[in-house]
């Protein structure tokens, strides 16, 4: 996946993900966000985030609403491109 910076981040409950900020330029598929349940339209700038030892858990969230987790639940669960988007 290209087109972004990635990095470490420790969540309020010490859980690590590897967060990677995609640019809108790079963003060329549609993806639901499981903090909203809204899709992220093709160049639209967002975050993309898995738990540091679970790739296979790769979700792509909107920005907002990566920064907002701690403070609200995950939203959805709904196929989005034939990939099951859930919560951790």
């Amino acid at each position: 996946m290209a087109g972004g910076f990635e990095a470490t981040e420790i969540d309020a409950a010490g859980d690590e993900w590897k967060v990677r900020r995609i640019t809108g330029s790079s963003s060329t598929k549609t993806y639901r966000c499981p903090g909203c349940d809204h899709e992220i339209r093709p160049a639209t700038p967002h975050v993309v985030a898995w738990p540091i030892e679970a790739v296979d858990q790769r979700r792509h969230w909107h920005t907002p609403c990566w920064q907002a987790r701690s403070r609200r639940s995950v939203r959805g669960g709904r196929p989005v491109q034939g990939r099951r988007v859930s919560g951790r």
